[in-house]
């Protein structure tokens, strides 16, 4: 057997294969955030070069905007393009139901938005984010982006109909908590490892005043492929 393949180079064949699979000519395409997005943006310039590509570009984040820019790719925005033909994006944990946990990096209110307009959501991830249960693999719990002034309630709402943990997201090149590319805060729920019921959980937590929006994906990945260690990709869906 060949040497196991580095987490980079899984991430690397994942984003590769998606990208080869789903970006067409002429295609409004949202742009994720996080790590593995960073070569899924690699894969689309070679082939906006080797094949004359026209492709938009709608990002989902500060730091996804940079990534177009700097690639020198076609920026788009919702306002002009609310209709994307598919977004490719990453996330901390996928269970075996395709529910998703994402907004590691705190990008999970534009990254659902640019989810939702698009006609197919594409994930891709390492192996370390593949799990039969939430919780399993991503230990930092769920993110939930709220509205300042409401967070104190919030966090005591969850733990109390919930139970769990729920902490601040504190920033660590600034004194405080970290504060969104919306201006908000963001929450992360330790939640029991008992739970199942994330539809209803989801739905509930959405309806609290002051949150903003959650980090489950529940009912949005169409597909996710996962880079593995042996160097194959899973595809699941």
């Amino acid at each position: 057997m060949g040497e196991l393949l580095t987490l980079e180079s899984a991430k690397q064949i994942a984003a590769y294969k998606a990208v080869d699979e789903y970006v067409k000519n002429n295609s409004i395409i949202g742009i994720g955030s996080g790590s593995t997005v960073i070569y899924a943006v690699h894969r689309l310039v070679e082939r906006v070069k080797e094949e004359n590509l026209n492709v938009i570009c709608v990002p989902t984040s500060f730091q996804a905007r940079q990534l177009i820019l700097n690639n020198h790719l076609k920026l788009g925005d919702l306002e002009t393009y609310p209709k994307l033909d598919c977004a490719i994006d990453g996330a901390d944990e996928v269970d075996s139901d395709m529910n998703l946990i994402k907004g590691g990096g705190g990008c999970l209110l534009q990254e659902k938005i640019v989810a939702s307009c698009a006609n197919q959501l594409i994930i891709v991830a390492d192996y370390t984010k593949n799990s039969q249960k939430l919780g399993e693999q991503y230990k930092k719990g769920i993110p939930i982006e709220v509205v300042p002034m409401a967070y104190v309630a919030i966090l005591r709402r969850i733990e109390d109909n919930y139970g769990g943990l729920v902490k601040v997201r504190m920033a660590l090149a600034k004194a405080g908590p970290v504060i969104t590319d919306n201006g908000n805060f963001i929450l992360d729920w330790h939640f029991p490892r008992d739970i199942s019921n994330w539809d209803k959980i989801n739905i509930e937590i959405s309806m609290i005043p002051g949150v903003v929006e959650t980090g489950l994906f529940i009912k949005m990945a169409k597909k996710v492929y996962f880079g593995m260690p042996d160097g194959s990709v899973k595809e699941q869906f």
